[in-house]
């Protein structure tokens, strides 16, 4: 598609990476890997991640009244436990400090989300402190703390919570915040236009974050233990995965409940004085499950910001300005579309016949590094159509550097795959705002063949032998009649421009609206970004 009078702001590009040898022999290709769904590969990339051994920056308990206190080497832990059945929901923090030359051991325990109590033993010498600080850890947990890397829960007994330092990159559950700059810099002007820098600005904002948690009912200050890292993330994936299979096989209440308190002892949660609630059935289970997935794609998004914050604390004159390297981390080229283009009406007329009354701010064409690579793959593929996807804000930069990645395997309608619609009303129902300003993608889906349903079908895995894609059919579509075509590379793309009409083929399906479905990632490419006015 050709855009006129564009502002055009280029990321570098990684050179792709050769399949044949100097001297033209072809190297043998290793076969593909199965695909895996968004959960299971944000678990197992929090998992690796979070094996790596960083410098941990211990702080003294907040609550701690000693003056210039500092933690004594690694002696410090956080333990939670939640038992439904007793409503227990509390924590126990132990610390051995070093202040005015003298050793304490402080601990403070309560009722999660409260200051509870505490108590300082001490003044000592170190080796007392110590033995004290060892002593509570295997009361409290059943485990020796030299062995705590091998570390086994036991019922009745508080779990060891793994949380970062300061220094670490990290997921911040209790606050979203960046470390104020003390070191004077002259950071060099901001390269992008200004739309783009409002973008970027946007999707990298740590109050956004904080903002699109909430409005999920991801109250921040309801997880208050600190930083979970992310390998303690990772163990929440993996009780869910628990809580799922048991769901599945019709457990009783007791066992959810036994396997809710221990998801809620991985991740704390603040319920006050109330009961915590059980995780019964696939809707809470889903939502829980949303509720990790949103927190590992703001770690992404901070891994992202992560080098141009370091780059602010080096001892550099001049630095990058921070929105160019937030830009450049994304590996995305992002060029504003002319508003008076011919492609710009279309889009618009694709939002306005199918949308609810939204306004464009500004499109953008995106090209993502690789993604036209790997989106050959499916070049023999007809029957192409550019579809909405909605989504939060705060995954706005994971999507633009990981793309479209398989969806949770359960609680979809059409099975485990990626989510289209023809209606930008239907996919708008997905989007989370950050001050009324939502973020919508358009992409080019290759299509192929499709196998139609008109009842929810959760076991889909794959379009069945012999298609390429699966369409959950409305009662309602776009009228295709008025579809325009575009070529993009090459590839004539249809996008639909009239409003919906009734399908009295399809009067008695089970969707209002049409829902398209791909499980194979190299079958979409994004092709817009819109930033819309909700």
């Amino acid at each position: 598609m050709a855009v006129l009078g564009q502002e055009q702001n280029m990321a570098p590009k990684r050179r792709a990476a050769s399949s044949t040898k100097a001297g033209g022999k072809k190297i043998k290709e290793e076969p593909e890997a199965p695909v895996k769904d968004k959960f299971t590969s944000a678990k197992e990339a929090l998992k690796a991640t979070g094996a790596e051994v960083k410098k941990v920056n211990r702080k003294p308990d907040s609550l701690c009244h000693l003056s210039n206190a500092e933690v004594h080497e690694d002696y410090d832990c956080m333990l939670n436990q939640t038992n439904i059945g007793n409503n227990n929901n509390k924590f126990y923090v132990i610390q051995v400090l070093l202040s005015g030359g003298q050793y304490y051991c402080w601990t403070r325990w309560g009722r999660v989300g409260e200051a509870g109590q505490n108590n300082l033993a001490g003044p000592s010498n170190v080796d007392a402190a110590i033995k004290n600080f060892e002593k509570k850890f295997k009361d409290k947990t059943k485990n020796n703390w030299s062995d705590r890397d091998n570390f086994v829960s036991h019922a009745g007994k508080y779990t060891l919570i793994e949380v970062e330092g300061e220094q670490d990159a990290e997921v911040m559950v209790d606050a979203v915040c960046s470390r104020p700059v003390t070191v004077k810099k002259n950071i060099l002007p901001c390269t992008l236009g200004d739309a783009t820098q409002r973008l970027i600005k946007l999707i990298f904002n740590n109050d956004m974050f904080k903002e699109a948690m909430e409005s999920m009912n991801l109250d921040i200050k309801k997880m208050p233990l600190g930083k979970l890292s992310k390998h303690q993330i990772a163990k929440g994936f993996e009780a869910l995965e628990e809580i799922a299979e048991a769901i599945k096989k019709k457990s009783n209440e007791s066992t959810l409940a036994e396997l809710t308190s221990k998801f809620f002892t991985i991740i704390p949660h603040n319920f006050g004085r109330n009961r915590p609630p059980v995780i019964k059935d696939d809707a809470i289970l889903q939502d829980k499950k949303e509720m990790l997935l949103v927190l590992a794609d703001i770690e992404i998004a901070q891994s992202l910001k992560a080098e141009s914050e370091k780059a602010k604390e080096e001892m550099m004159e001049t630095v990058p300005n921070p929105i160019d390297q937030n830009y450049q981390s994304l590996k995305c080229n992002l060029t504003l579309m002319d508003k008076k283009s011919k492609e710009f009406k279309i889009i618009e007329k694709y939002l306005n016949a199918t949308g609810d009354r939204l306004s464009i701010v500004d499109v953008w064409e995106v090209d993502r590094d690789k993604e036209a690579e790997r989106f050959t793959e499916s070049d023999a593929l007809e029957n192409r159509k550019l579809l909405w996807h909605g989504t939060n804000v705060a995954v706005v930069a994971a999507i633009l550097k990981s793309g479209l990645r398989i969806m949770p395997h359960s609680g979809g309608r059409v099975g485990r795959g990626i989510y289209f619609a023809s209606e930008n009303a239907k996919s708008a129902g997905y989007v989370r705002t950050s001050k009324n300003i939502g973020i919508m993608f358009l992409n080019e889906v290759a299509l192929g063949k499709e196998h139609t349903i008109t009842r929810d079908d959760p076991s889909l895995r794959k379009a069945p032998d012999g298609y390429d894609s699966v369409v959950a059919r409305g009662t309602q579509e776009p009228d295709p009649s008025k579809d325009v075509f575009i070529h993009l590379d090459g590839k004539k793309v249809a996008v639909p421009q009239g409003k919906p009409i009734k399908q009295h083929q399809y009067e008695d399906s089970s969707f209002y609206n049409s829902e398209y479905l791909i499980y194979k990632e190299s079958q979409c490419r994004i092709r817009y970004l819109l930033e819309l006015r909700f």
